[in-house]
């Protein structure tokens, strides 16, 4: 697949993130979310699929803080920490972790309600990710 197939199919997404909002594909014909994004679904195969708004609220399965030693381009956003968030919705996705209130990540923890909250256009442009935070 050319790049430019993959930047069609996945523009819905980042479109999204930059106007505050996270979206997952859904299958009209299974009623089955879907993430990442795929040309057909990976249940039904077939190819009839939309972009949903979803509520952002979900569990922190798995996180990391990376504080030394970021691969390549990262350099400047040391510290920072992603994590495996399963969405409300039923589908899963990695995203960055923003600090808690401390300005680190010391109240995470797996299975942690956590929610969307999106970062600036500016952010979003340079890195194109969704943000999660501990919810409440």
């Amino acid at each position: 697949m050319s790049d430019t197939g993959m930047e069609a199919l996945t523009e819905p997404y980042y479109a999204a993130l930059r106007r505050g909002e996270l979206v997952v594909q859904h299958c009209k014909a299974c009623d089955r979310n879907i993430m990442y994004p795929r040309h057909v679904c990976p249940f039904c195969h077939e190819a009839d699929l939309s972009w949903v708004a979803v509520s952002g609220t979900g569990v922190l399965h798995s996180f990391a803080v990376h504080r030394v030693g970021p691969p390549t381009g990262f350099e400047e956003d040391v510290p920072y920490a992603v994590g495996v968030v399963k969405l409300d919705e039923g589908v899963q996705l990695l995203g960055r972790l923003w600090p808690d209130e401390d300005g680190d990540w010391g109240r995470y923890a797996c299975d942690a309600r956590v929610e969307f909250h999106g970062a600036t256009g500016d952010e979003i442009e340079r890195r194109p990710v969704a943000w999660f935070r501990l919810a409440g």
